[in-house]
Order: C-alpha cells, then sequence, then structure tokens
C-alpha cells in the first residue's frame, strides 16, 4: 500500500470512529417551569380603576395576548419612537452586546476544528554540520551540508469520550447568553428611555405647576401689599404671604436642575452628547396610556425572559463542562502522518529516491494524577449546582417582578383616583378661600393652609400620573418586552420563544 493510501485509510477509519464515538457526561434537561397558575396572592383584577385626568384612562390586562416587539409605540408618542430608535442605532451598550456575541459566535467557529484533522504544509532550508560521534564514529569527519525539506503533516486527535464536543456545546451556550444579552440590553435600553421620557414629562409637568401657583400667590401677594397701606391687613399676614411666595419660588431651582440632568441622562440613553443631542421637550400631552395590556400566562414567562434564559444558558455551559472533565479520564488517541521530500540540493527536492513519509499513532491513558482528574469533575458538578442555584433564583426574581408591576398597576389607578379628587377639592378650597378673602370672611393663615394644600396635591397628581406611564413600561419589561416578535430578529432555533 502506498503512503497516500495509507493515509485515506486512515482518515476514514478516524472518521468512522468519531461517527460511532458517545460523549460522556450528563445529557442536558431543561427543568420544569414553577406548577403555578397566578403571579399575585390575591386574584388579579380585569381592569384597574379611571381618573378623570391626563393618563387616568382604566387598563384591563388580556391574559395570553401577543407582547408587541415595538411595545413603547403603544404610548402613542412619535417623539418616544424616535428617542428610542436613535437609541438602538448608537447607543455604545448595545453595540458592545452586539461585538460580545460576534466574538463568541467566532469562538465556536474556531473550536469546530478539533472535529477535524489538521493539515500544514512545510518547507525548510537549512545549513548544518553533524558530529561523527553521531553516526559511531568520532574522529569521523562530516563536512557541512544544506537540507532542504518539504513536506504535508497531518494530525487529528479523535474525539473518543466526546470531550470536544462537550467543550463544543459548552461554546454554544455561551454563544447563547450573549444573544439573550444583546435582548437584554435592548430590553433595559428601551425601557430605560421610556422611563426617563416620562420623568422629563413629569418634572416638566411639576416646573409648569410651580410657576402658576407661584404666579397666583405674587398676585395675591400684590393685593395683600395694597391692602396693607390701606390699614385692612396686618403686617404679619403681608410677611406671612412674602414668605409663602419665596418658598414656592424656592422649589423651581431644584426642579429645574433635576429636569437638566434627566435630559442629560436621556442624552447619553440615545448615545449624544447632552450639548448635541437637541432633544425635544416632552410633556404629559405627548403620550397616551395604553388600555389594553398583554399579560402572559405564567408558563410561558420563562421562555421570555431573557435572564431567565441566560441562567438557563450558564446551566447548559456548566453541564456540558461536567462531560469536558469527565472525558479526560478516557484515553486520547491521536494519529498523525507525514509525507514529504528531503534533499541536499533544492533542486532534487521531488527526484526519485527524496520522499519520505511516516505514520503513526498515540494512545494515552491516564493512571495516577493524585486525584486532580476527579477533583476537576467535582469541580464542575459543583459549578452545576451553583448555576442552577442561580437559575431558581432568577425565576423567582422574574415572578417578583410582574406581581410587583400588576400590583403597582392596581395601586398607581386607585392612587391617580384619589389624588385626582384631592387636588380636585384642594384647588376648589383654594379658590373659595381667595373669594372669602375678599370680604373678610376668612384670615390670611386660612389662605396659606389652602395654598400649600393645592400646592402638595397638584404635586402629588402630577407624580401619580407618572407613575402610571413608567409602571406600564415597566410590565411590557417584565414580561420580556416581546423580542421574539420582532421582524428582523435573527435569532438561531435554540433561543427562540413560540407564541
Amino acid at each position: 500500500m502506498t503512503a497516500p493510501a495509507t493515509l485515506r485509510g486512515f482518515a476514514i477509519a478516524a472518521t468512522a470512529a468519531v461517527l460511532a464515538a458517545c460523549a460522556v457526561g450528563p445529557d442536558y434537561r431543561a427543568p420544569e417551569a414553577p406548577a403555578t397558575g397566578s403571579y399575585t396572592e390575591k386574584p388579579q383584577p380585569e381592569r384597574t380603576e379611571s381618573a378623570p385626568v391626563q393618563g387616568g384612562d382604566a387598563q384591563r390586562f388580556e391574559v395570553g395576548a401577543k407582547i408587541s416587539a415595538d411595545w413603547w409605540t403603544l404610548f402613542g408618542s412619535p417623539e418616544l419612537d424616535a428617542l428610542i430608535r436613535t437609541a438602538l442605532a448608537g447607543q455604545p451598550t448595545l453595540a458592545a452586546a452586539q461585538a460580545a456575541l460576534r466574538q463568541a459566535e467566532e469562538n465556536v467557529n474556531a473550536h469546530y476544528a478539533v472535529l477535524y484533522p489538521s493539515v500544514d504544509a512545510s518547507l525548510s532550508a537549512r545549513r548544518q554540520r553533524i558530529s561523527g560521534a553521531s553516526l559511531g564514529n568520532p574522529s569521523l569527519s562530516v563536512s557541512p551540508f544544506n537540507l532542504y525539506n518539504a513536506s504535508v503533516n497531518v494530525s487529528y486527535a479523535i474525539d473518543v469520550a466526546g470531550g470536544a464536543r462537550r467543550e463544543l456545546e459548552a461554546l454554544q451556550a455561551g454563544v447563547d447568553f450573549q444573544r439573550l444579552q444583546v435582548e437584554a440590553t435592548y430590553l433595559a435600553l428601551t425601557a430605560n428611555v421610556a422611563t426617563t421620557a416620562f420623568r422629563e414629562a413629569s418634572l416638566r409637568e411639576q416646573i409648569r405647576a410651580t410657576r402658576e401657583i407661584s404666579e397666583a400667590q405674587d398676585a395675591q401677594l400684590q393685593l395683600a401689599e395694597k391692602q396693607f397701606k390701606l390699614g385692612a391687613i396686618s403686617g404679619s399676614d403681608l410677611l406671612g404671604q412674602r414668605a409663602q411666595a419665596a418658598q414656592t419660588r424656592a422649589t423651581l431651582p431644584p426642579l429645574e436642575k433635576a429636569l437638566a440632568q434627566t435630559r442629560n441622562q436621556l442624552a447619553v440613553l440615545v448615545g449624544k452628547l447632552p450639548a448635541d443631542a437637541k432633544l425635544p421637550q416632552l410633556d404629559f400631552s405627548a403620550f397616551k396610556l395604553p388600555q389594553e395590556l398583554p399579560l402572559s400566562v405564567p408558563s410561558e414567562l420563562l421562555k421570555q425572559r431573557p435572564d431567565v434564559r441566560q441562567a438557563e444558558a450558564i446551566m447548559r455551559q456548566t453541564n456540558a463542562r461536567i462531560g469536558v472533565a469527565e472525558a479526560l479520564m478516557f484515553p486520547q488517541l491521536t494519529l498523525t502522518g507525514s509525507y514529504g521530500s528531503a534533499a541536499t540540493r533544492s533542486g532534487n527536492l521531488f527526484d526519485p529516491g527524496t520522499q519520505l513519509w511516516n505514520i503513526g499513532a498515540n494512545l494515552l491513558q491516564p493512571i495516577f494524577h493524585a486525584g486532580q482528574l476527579r477533583a476537576q469533575k467535582r469541580g464542575a458538578e459543583a459549578a452545576y449546582d451553583q448555576a442552577f442555584a442561580q437559575y431558581r433564583l432568577a425565576v423567582l426574581t422574574a415572578f417578583q417582578d410582574v406581581a410587583d408591576v400588576l400590583l403597582a398597576l392596581e395601586y398607581d389607578a386607585t392612587t391617580l383616583k384619589a389624588q385626582a379628587e384631592a387636588e380636585a377639592a384642594a384647588r376648589e378650597s383654594l379658590e373659595v378661600t381667595q373669594q372669602q378673602l375678599k370680604f373678610g370672611a376668612v384670615n390670611y393663615v386660612q389662605l396659606f393652609n389652602a395654598q400649600r394644600q393645592y400646592s402638595l396635591a397638584k404635586f402629588a397628581l402630577v407624580q401619580a400620573q407618572a407613575a402610571r406611564y413608567a409602571d406600564t413600561a415597566a410590565l411590557f419589561q417584565a414580561l420580556g418586552g416581546g423580542w421574539w416578535n420582532r421582524v428582523d430578529q435573527a435569532n438561531t432555533a435554540s433561543v427562540k420563544v413560540a407564541n
């Protein structure tokens, strides 16, 4: 049999051995979903309360409804949609996550090489002199000579125990983790832009309300000064009105500072420098509150949450690494071969008689490593136990997030209704007190109390409105954000979610 034919025979035999080999270690089995049919301890109401103010619409929960991948468009704001799409196109955290995914994919592509023979071509030229002692004759003098070599070398480490395939399985789980990290970053970014936009609208509304209250108090102060000059009120009443107006004006700078910082944060979220962002001015009139809210059944939540899926990917990875550690205890078989030519003159490299070849096999069986290999396997098993515990924590956290948001939405609606009634009552009380003051039916102390109550009620109303918008966005985030419904989603089958 010629050398090339021998090499082909060994390659065929090695391929057959790989196909017939089985991978040691446990095969991964996904954990079962919690056997529960609800998120909260008490029954979930079908709809929330409503209030006759901006953002006071009743919201109805649709169990099992499809979650839109572009959920933020349900708020009906072209400005918000433009901000989020700008963030998705240029935010560095998302670009970093996408780069990490590409790196993980290339690591898998590189590792596939261990399943195939490696073939290298070698061409060398050297001048050397050898001693006669190496030929058994120390007195022999050998002149220096040139040696040229051209050869093809083949090496094939047969994956007898499946360790390489288990490592490939672990690396693929790492790819799934990074792919889900992209989705987690995508979800966090969109939710952060939305909640920051709602916070800007809230601050802008608080500033507007503060200025209106301040203008009304300044007008009342001017009237009080005229009354003081006429002797109709005392100096203490005038000073009290001045103090009330000054206190209201003093609340403006902190609100304006918070608004400016919020806009800076929003600029960074969309991937722009604060000075160059040219952000729109947002207020509550630019948003509408979604009235139909999807609510996934608990058994589907674990398939939708990127963080839970990431925790499961780590479980798959650590499970495969148990097989990698176990495979080190089994024989390791390596086939090698070489075919080429060697000559003392470059022109004679491929002349008859210059050919050389070799073929061989190496079998390595670990016998004694002082407990190292078994300790490595036990360590891999402990890593899996850790990953499983972290997965359980991720599941618990996911259910808590949804439960918290559902309760928040319920109580947000109740709070907004109560705050709307409180604000209306405080406003009416202030108007009546101002009218009575003109006729001397009340004093300035009562006016100060009415002004303070209205100011507090107005701010509480604005904050309650912002909470409804923010917690509605938090619901979409807690349910996974609908990334599996995105039209341009290029996920592999291993991380897709079926509706």
